[in-house]
């Protein structure tokens, strides 16, 4: 018979952000909208959005993380959550805003460097092909 908690795993590139137990249940962002995980969810893994993750435990009562994107697992009674940044906190609203500074703002900056690698690569091939054709 399966647990009626969780275990909930918040990983870092660098460390453990959080490690939690009996947690009663998970409410994530993807990129297509927020969804929920209770304990007898079937397997999953999912993409995580930036965002606020919300669970809950009898300890501590709802917690609230601002989570940058990254990717979700549930196996059995462990969920593991590997995301490239994250803030806790209680106040929903400076949450929301780290959000909204940190990480969308991050994701914008991250398009832009990859368009300017693009124009540099057509440069580079375009350079090779000329010197190919002479």
């Amino acid at each position: 018979m399966q647990s009626d908690t969780m275990n909930l795993k918040i990983l870092l590139p660098f460390k453990v952000f959080a490690e939690k137990k009996g947690v009663k249940r998970i409410i994530a962002e993807t990129p297509e909208g927020s969804f929920g995980i209770l304990p007898h969810r079937l397997d999953c893994t999912s993409l995580i959005a930036p965002g606020i993750l919300v669970y809950e435990t009898d300890a501590d009562g709802e917690t609230y993380t601002a989570v940058d994107e990254g990717i979700l697992v549930k196996e059995g009674t462990n969920v593991t959550v590997s995301i490239r940044n994250a803030v806790g906190g209680t106040d929903l609203d400076k949450l929301k805003e780290a959000v909204e500074n940190e990480f969308i703002a991050l994701t914008e900056e991250e398009k832009n460097m990859r368009m300017s690698l693009a124009k540099i690569e057509r440069g580079f091939v375009r350079q090779f092909m000329e010197l190919k054709n002479s």
